[in-house]
C-alpha cells in the first residue's frame, strides 16, 4: 500500500514517514504543495494523510481539489480538535480525521481500517530478489514454490534487506531499523536470527542469498 503524506511542518513529516515505511507501507511525502490534484495520477497513492494548515491554501481546500478527480481515501491528520473542523473535514470527502498528537498506533488502525473500507487493504506487497520472494502479509519467505513461515523478527530482518536490496546494511543500521519498528535485539540475537533465516533459505534451496561483507554488514 502506497501512502501519500501531505504535511508542511518538516519534523512531523518525517516522523510520519519513518513510521509508515516501519510499518511496511510505500511512502511518498511532498514537500511542495502547488497543483497537489493534478499530480495525483503519476503518485498513485492508496491513501493520502492530510493536514489542515498547509502554506497558500487549507486542507479543506486540496480535499474538494482531489475530490475533483479522485476517490482515494484521505485522513485528516492535524492538531485542530474544534469538533465544527471534524465535520467539515468529513462533508468535504474526508474518510477520517485524526487529532495530535496520538499514539503510532492509533493512527495505523485507522489508516487499516479506511483501507479496508475503501476495499484497497487486501493486496499486501511481495517483495521479490533474485527469485525469492517475501510476503509480507503472509509472513512467509518463498523460492520455486517451496514456502517457510518467518517469525516477526525475522519478517522484519528481511525485509529491511529487501528494501535495501543490492547494498550493504550495517548490523548497526539493522539493529537501529528493528528499534525503531519496536524489535529489540542485541548484538548476539541479531546473529542468531539471521543464521536461522539462512536456514529456512536454505531449506527452499537458496543457500546463499543473505551474503555477509566482512566488517560491514549484510546484503542481498
Amino acid at each position: 500500500m502506497h501512502i501519500l503524506i501531505i504535511e508542511d511542518d518538516e519534523d512531523f513529516r518525517q516522523e510520519l514517514a519513518d513510521l509508515l515505511r516501519g510499518s511496511l507501507y510505500r511512502v511518498t511525502a511532498l514537500a511542495q504543495f502547488g497543483n497537489i490534484a493534478a499530480r495525483l495520477p503519476s503518485i498513485h497513492p492508496d491513501l493520502i494523510l492530510l493536514d489542515l494548515n498547509l502554506p497558500g491554501q487549507s486542507g479543506f481546500e486540496v480535499c474538494t481539489e482531489i475530490r475533483r478527480v479522485s476517490d482515494v481515501p484521505i485522513i485528516f491528520v492535524t492538531g485542530r480538535s474544534d469538533s465544527a473542523d471534524e465535520v467539515t473535514a468529513l462533508l468535504k470527502g474526508g474518510d477520517d480525521y485524526v487529532t495530535k498528537p496520538f499514539p503510532p498506533a492509533v493512527l495505523l488502525a485507522h489508516i487499516t481500517a479506511v483501507l479496508k473500507r475503501a476495499g484497497r487493504g487486501a493486496e499486501e506487497p511481495v517483495l521479490e530478489h533474485r527469485g525469492v520472494e517475501l510476503d509480507l502479509a503472509k509472513g512467509q519467505v518463498r523460492f520455486q514454490g517451496a514456502s517457510a513461515e518467518l517469525t516477526k523478527n525475522e519478517l522484519k530482518i528481511l525485509s529491511c534487506l529487501f528494501r535495501h536490496r543490492g547494498s550493504i546494511v550495517s548490523r548497526s543500521d539493522l539493529m537501529e531499523y528493528l528499534w525503531d519498528n519496536s524489535v529489540f535485539l542485541d548484538d548476539n540475537a541479531l546473529s542468531i536470527h539471521v543464521t536461522r533465516i539462512r536456514g529456512k533459505l536454505a531449506g527452499l534451496g537458496m543457500s546463499d542469498f543473505i551474503r555477509t561483507k566482512r566488517g560491514m554488514g549484510y546484503f542481498i
